[in-house]
Protein backbone atom coordinates (compact mmCIF):
# COMPACT_ATOMS: atom_id res chain seq x y z
CA UNK A 1 0.00 0.00 0.00
CA UNK A 2 1.02 3.31 -0.81
CA UNK A 3 1.80 6.31 1.45
CA UNK A 4 -0.17 9.16 0.18
CA UNK A 5 1.55 12.28 1.23
CA UNK A 6 0.23 15.77 0.61
CA UNK A 7 3.05 18.12 -1.64
CA UNK A 8 2.57 22.28 -1.55
CA UNK A 9 2.18 23.67 -4.66
CA UNK A 10 5.86 24.63 -6.66
CA UNK A 11 7.82 21.71 -5.47
CA UNK A 12 8.09 19.67 -8.28
CA UNK A 13 11.60 18.20 -7.68
CA UNK A 14 10.28 16.89 -4.24
CA UNK A 15 7.32 15.44 -5.87
CA UNK A 16 9.69 13.05 -8.54
CA UNK A 17 12.10 12.16 -5.38
CA UNK A 18 8.94 10.72 -3.80
CA UNK A 19 7.15 8.83 -6.59
CA UNK A 20 10.82 7.31 -7.40
CA UNK A 21 11.06 6.56 -3.35
CA UNK A 22 7.39 4.89 -3.88
CA UNK A 23 5.38 7.35 -2.30
CA UNK A 24 1.83 8.45 -3.89
CA UNK A 25 1.74 12.17 -3.88
CA UNK A 26 -1.28 14.43 -4.10
CA UNK A 27 -1.52 18.59 -3.90
CA UNK A 28 -1.41 19.93 -0.51
CA UNK A 29 -4.19 22.68 -1.61
CA UNK A 30 -7.66 21.90 -1.83
CA UNK A 31 -7.18 18.49 -0.49
CA UNK A 32 -8.97 16.34 1.91
CA UNK A 33 -6.48 15.48 4.05
CA UNK A 34 -7.71 12.32 6.12
CA UNK A 35 -5.96 9.80 3.85
CA UNK A 36 -2.99 11.63 4.10
CA UNK A 37 -0.08 10.65 6.22
CA UNK A 38 2.47 13.69 5.61
CA UNK A 39 2.94 17.26 4.49
CA UNK A 40 5.35 19.06 2.86
CA UNK A 41 5.56 22.67 2.42
CA UNK A 42 7.96 25.23 0.98
CA UNK A 43 8.22 27.00 4.29
CA UNK A 44 8.16 30.70 2.93
CA UNK A 45 5.49 31.84 5.94
CA UNK A 46 2.56 30.66 4.08
CA UNK A 47 0.38 28.87 6.93
CA UNK A 48 -1.66 26.13 5.49
CA UNK A 49 -2.26 24.65 9.10
CA UNK A 50 -4.50 26.44 10.79
CA UNK A 51 -4.38 25.92 14.92
CA UNK A 52 -7.77 24.61 15.06
CA UNK A 53 -7.35 22.27 12.49
CA UNK A 54 -8.09 18.55 13.77
CA UNK A 55 -4.32 17.44 11.41
CA UNK A 56 -2.13 15.18 13.39
CA UNK A 57 1.04 14.32 10.98
CA UNK A 58 4.24 15.43 10.38
CA UNK A 59 4.65 18.78 8.34
CA UNK A 60 8.09 18.72 6.63
CA UNK A 61 9.84 22.15 5.68
CA UNK A 62 11.19 21.96 2.34
CA UNK A 63 13.19 24.98 2.92
CA UNK A 64 17.30 24.78 2.76
CA UNK A 65 16.56 20.28 1.83
CA UNK A 66 17.18 18.60 -1.05
CA UNK A 67 14.60 16.68 -2.41
CA UNK A 68 16.31 13.46 -1.10
CA UNK A 69 16.97 14.90 2.08
CA UNK A 70 12.70 15.43 2.60
CA UNK A 71 12.67 11.39 1.23
CA UNK A 72 14.85 10.56 4.16
CA UNK A 73 13.12 12.54 6.78
CA UNK A 74 9.47 11.24 5.75
CA UNK A 75 10.81 7.51 5.67
CA UNK A 76 12.18 8.33 9.11
CA UNK A 77 9.00 10.08 10.45
CA UNK A 78 6.76 7.40 8.93
CA UNK A 79 8.71 4.38 9.88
Amino acid sequence: MYTTIAVEDGLANVIQALHNAGFKTTPLEGTELKNVRAAVVKGDGTDYFAPEWPVKMPVINAAGRSADEIVDVLRDRLS
